[in-house]
This record gives structure tokens, C-alpha cells and sequence, in this order.
């Protein structure tokens, strides 16, 4: 530990063990749903909140302690090891694992309460570096600053669940506000506020169309806010017209984003592969949270939608969109972060630098395609539910198959994270 300390390379690294973990976890139960094994919901909420928290969290927090330095130009002088924040993160998802896993609902709350410490703390740190501009804040601060209250809302909502402070019959909805407070509202528009800068800068280019952006930028929160209040008020057509803004705000931000790689000769690196993957699974997965919205028009809905249907969405969104970003920003800026944590002098760093970018791009199409595939694969499992049984031999060989897609992909890039840890640079102290 002496080497990376508690920088947040070590938040990334540990958030990506969480996610591989949790995702080998939700094999296990998706297989057992396709063998008709009874599985409990303590299992399936120990699996989405380990990878939330103790994966994509943690990710966020280490980026947000990499990142708010250089953009707000905060904490100059301190000291760049954070080891309060680790611990607090961590107890935080184990404490959620566990408290699920027993059924210690008070043991949920308290780390959660953990949780919401780690990204207070930071976000005290940015308000105060970012007074001096807060009385005309540009168009995509706003956007930052609706995701952080999205999560504090999503945070607070799972908190009075916890506490049992929510009356019965609000859980369902409440539910559905948390997920979404915390998977569109935060993590969606942080994602697509952080790809119309970063994108660009990673090919050395200017964003396509900032006209799109601004637009995006209107539309994505503007809809997310009239789907979650759909949801509480238990109006259909709201969440459908707040569905519509999301899908259109998507599509168009897929559209910037894809111009503005094409305008830059379309690069191919492992970073941008799965980033420009996880922008087309955005869009189709707006697109089919829309029909799954219209398809409750109907009563009884016109096409059977069940647990497994449900579980193959909602993995679109999280395996296609949120995993993927994070597998793209990692294979970018992880071996850079590690080179100049570990290397004194700008000579040694350049060939240390393309060694671990050499580790990152080895078999770069087979990792993006079997992961890729994999989960498109999970929603052809749950199509062919509408013809076969789930024991038949069409299903059970597409959902093998897509099990091991996506552990071909999940393990490659596994892999290439443990080498890029044990990985030294020559004439350097391990």
C-alpha cells in the first residue's frame, strides 16, 4: 500500500474489484433464474448494491478527488492520500452488503449514512472553491450541481426505506425514485455532463456541436425530473413525456458524441471502443425503458413483461451504459494515473507510460466484442422467454453463451488491471 497509499488510483482499483465480484455474483443468480432455482431478494440486493456502491460509488469518488483539483482548482497544498474517504466508502458497502444479506435493516442505514460522509466531504471542498463563480455558473455546472442533489436524494430516499420511515403502500414508488434519483440522475447526468469534456480531449478535438449540448443539457434533467415525479404521483403519461425528453436528450448527445469522434479520423483505442459503446447502449436503453413505460398502457400489458425481462433491461442500462463508460475511463486514465504515481522523472515515465497502455490495448476487439455481445445477449434470452420455456434448449444455450461472453470480457479487463498493479517501472523501488 505504500506505493499507491490512498490516491485515488486506489479507488478506482478497488471499485473495479467490487464491480468484477458483484458481476460474477449476478452471473451466478441470472443462471439460476434461467435453471428455475429459487433465488431471495437479500441476494439480488446484496449484488446491485455491492456493485453500486462498493463499484461504481467508489469510482465516482475516486474520480471526483482525481478531477476536482484540475477543474476547480481546489485544495491546492493538501495532501493527495485520502484515507478517511476509503475507509468511510468501503465500511460504507460492506456494511450495506451485510445489512441486506442478514436482514439488519438499521445496519443498511447507519452505512449508508458512511456513504453519504464520503461525498458530503468532497462536496463541501467544490462549493467553497467554486463560490467565486456560483453567481453565474456556466450551463454544465448546473448540470453538475442537479446530479450531486440527485444523489443526495437518492442517498436520503434509501435511508427512510432503511429506517422503515416510508409508509407500505409508497414502496414500490419510493423504490423506483431511489433507483432512478441515483442511476439517471446522478450517475447519467454526470456521465453525460463529464463525456461532452472529456470525450473531445481524449481525441485532441473540439466537441462536434455545442448547440446539441445545450440542448442536452435542457432536456436530460428537465426529463428525468418529470419521470421520477411520474413515478411518485403514480401518473403514467407524465413518466412517458418525461421518457420522451430522456430519449430525445440521449439521442441527441449520441449524435454529438459519434460526429465528434468520426470528425477526428475515428480513432480506435480500447477507451474509445467502449465508450462509443456505452453512448449507443444509452440510447437503445432510453428508447426501451420508453416502451416498457408504453406497454403499461395497457391492462393486462399488451406484451408479458416479467423478472427476467426486467433484469435484462435493467443490465442493459447498468452493463452496456454505466460499466462500460467506467471500463472506457479506466483504460484511459489509469495508466496515466499509475505512471506518475510511481515514477520521479518525466525520461522514466514516457516508456513506463506506453508499457501499461500497451496492457490495456492487447486484445482490445475480443474484450469489447464478447462483453458487448454478452449483453445483448442477456436481452435475446429474455425475447426468446416469449416463444420457449425457460428449460429449452434455445434459451439455456443462449443464456450459457452469454454468461460466457461476458466473463470472457469481464475477466480480460480483470486481468489487465491485475497487471497493470504488479507492473513496476525498471529501476524503480516496488
Amino acid at each position: 500500500m505504500t506505493r499507491l497509499q490512498f490516491r485515488p488510483a486506489l479507488f478506482l482499483l478497488t471499485g473495479l474489484f467490487w464491480l468484477l465480484l458483484a458481476s460474477a455474483v449476478g452471473l451466478v443468480l441470472f443462471l439460476a433464474i434461467l435453471r428455475g432455482v429459487p433465488t431471495s431478494q437479500a441476494a439480488a440486493l446484496v449484488h446491485a448494491h455491492g456493485a453500486m456502491v462498493g463499484g461504481v460509488a467508489q469510482i465516482a469518488l475516486g474520480a471526483l478527488i482525481a478531477f476536482l483539483p484540475s477543474f476547480f482548482r481546489m485544495g491546492q497544498g493538501r495532501s493527495d492520500s485520502h484515507p478517511v474517504l476509503f475507509t468511510a466508502i468501503n465500511a460504507g458497502a460492506v456494511g450495506i452488503a451485510a445489512g441486506f444479506g442478514f436482514g439488519q435493516y438499521l445496519l443498511v442505514s447507519a452505512s449508508g449514512l458512511l456513504v453519504l460522509f464520503a461525498f458530503l466531504s468532497l462536496c463541501r471542498d467544490a462549493l467553497g472553491s467554486l463560490r467565486p463563480i456560483l453567481a453565474a455558473p456556466p450551463l454544465d455546472l448546473w448540470l453538475y450541481g442537479l446530479a450531486g442533489l440527485a444523489l443526495l436524494a437518492g442517498l436520503l430516499v434509501g435511508e427512510a426505506m432503511a429506517l422503515r420511515a416510508v409508509p407500505q403502500m409508497m414502496i414500490g414508488h419510493m423504490r423506483l425514485a431511489h433507483m432512478h434519483f441515483i442511476l439517471q440522475g446522478f450517475l447519467t447526468l454526470a456521465i453525460v455532463g463529464a463525456m461532452h469534456t472529456v470525450f473531445p480531449a481524449m481525441l485532441r478535438g473540439a466537441l462536434y456541436s455545442d448547440s446539441m449540448a445545450r440542448m442536452t443539457f435542457v432536456l436530460l434533467p428537465g426529463g428525468i425530473l418529470a419521470l421520477i415525479g411520474g413515478f411518485l404521483s403514480s401518473q403514467l403519461w407524465i413518466e412517458i413525456g418525461g421518457g420522451l425528453a430522456m430519449l430525445t436528450a440521449s439521442a441527441l448527445y449520441g449524435s454529438n458524441i459519434a460526429q465528434t469522434w468520426i470528425s477526428a479520423g475515428k480513432p480506435r483505442t480500447a477507451a474509445l471502443d467502449h465508450l462509443l459503446m456505452a453512448t449507443f447502449f444509452l440510447v437503445v436503453t432510453m428508447g426501451g425503458g420508453l416502451l416498457v413505460a408504453a406497454n403499461a398502457l395497457w391492462d393486462p400489458p399488451k406484451i408479458p413483461f416479467g423478472k427476467l425481462h426486467l433484469v435484462a433491461y435493467t443490465h442493459l442500462a447498468f452493463l452496456g451504459f454505466i460499466l462500460q463508460t467506467i471500463f472506457g475511463a479506466l483504460s484511459h486514465y489509469l495508466p496515466s494515473m499509475l505512471a506518475d504515481e510511481r515514477t520521479t522523472s518525466h525520461k522514466k515515465r514516457e516508456p513506463y507510460l506506453a508499457e501499461l497502455t500497451g496492457i490495456v490495448e492487447r486484445w482490445r476487439s475480443i474484450q469489447v466484442g464478447a462483453f458487448n455481445l454478452g449483453t445483448i445477449g442477456l436481452s435475446l434470452v429474455a425475447a426468446l422467454v416469449w416463444q420457449f420455456s425457460l428449460n429449452s434448449l434455445p434459451v439455456q444455450t443462449a443464456a450459457w453463451l452469454s454468461a460466457g461472453l461476458l466473463l470472457l470480457g469481464l475477466g480480460l479487463f480483470g486481468m489487465k488491471a491485475v497487471l497493470l498493479v504488479i507492473s513496476q517501472p525498471t529501476g524503480e523501488p516496488d
